[in-house]
């Protein structure tokens, strides 16, 4: 997580600092990521199974099979943006199941149980449709993997948020993943870390907040979505205005 956020009260501009926000957070910590999977030892063979398994899986488990596949290598753009949409075309070659289930969007649902249940309604209205699908084997197994997640401190610091439109474009996938994607499921207001440091500074980086908001985390690659903070940031952060 983000260190402890305190605000304090900084001094008025100088010649030699031109801007000084009236108040503003302790530096932003730059972290990067990785994710470890760990099997469950769960396996499905049909629609059937799979919907059995995930509606008492780990929530971890959903986590990795909705977000893990952001951080997987990418050797060409991504046919779905879920394992379980994945599996639906390569496994049991259902096309529609797969649009279906790769068209839920994870940000729509306040947590993973309700997202865990959009799954379940989403593969439930396919076996009502398709009776053959609750006994048709795959041709190859969907494993349940749940995941962990370790951290690293890069060390460095960001005192400023103009800081941030030179750093931005050289941080990992991985980094950008952890600050901007798995905050908002560690920090109490579902934002990402961007937006919830830069709120420290008041009305200042509202326009800057407003822009960030409307990328997407999760129908773009992270190569995608580092690329348009990056340009947020530059076009929209205050002190990069002429």
């Amino acid at each position: 997580m983000l260190e402890t956020t305190t605000v304090k009260v900084l001094p008025m501009a100088t010649d030699n600092a031109p801007f000084c926000p009236p108040v503003a957070a302790d530096a932003f910590a730059i972290k990067d990521c990785a994710l470890l999977a760990i099997a469950t030892g769960k396996k499905a063979t049909t629609l059937k199974e799979l919907q059995a398994h995930l509606s008492s899986i780990d929530i971890d488990s959903i986590y990795l099979h909705v977000w893990g596949s952001l951080l997987e290598p990418q050797f060409e753009v991504r046919e779905y943006n879920n394992h379980f949409a994945s599996w639906a075309r390569r496994g049991l070659h259902d096309d529609t199941l797969a649009e279906r289930l790769a068209m839920v969007d994870p940000n729509e649902y306040a947590d993973l149980e309700e997202l865990r249940q959009e799954f379940l309604e989403v593969m439930a209205e396919r076996l009502e449709e398709r009776e053959y699908l609750h006994w048709a084997q795959a041709t190859e197994p969907f494993e349940f993997i749940r995941s962990t997640i370790v951290v690293f401190d890069t060390a460095k610091r960001v005192e400023q948020p103009e800081e941030l439109i030179t750093l931005i474009p050289h941080l990992s996938t991985s980094s950008i993943f952890y600050h901007f994607i798995d905050a908002r499921r560690r920090l109490p207001v579902s934002q990402d870390d961007f937006r919830f440091w830069l709120t420290c500074w008041g009305d200042r980086y509202a326009e800057l907040n407003h822009h960030l908001a409307a990328i997407d985390p999760y129908f773009n690659g992270l190569t995608t979505i580092r690329h348009q903070l990056a340009t947020a940031f530059k076009q929209y952060c205050p002190g990069n205005q002429p």
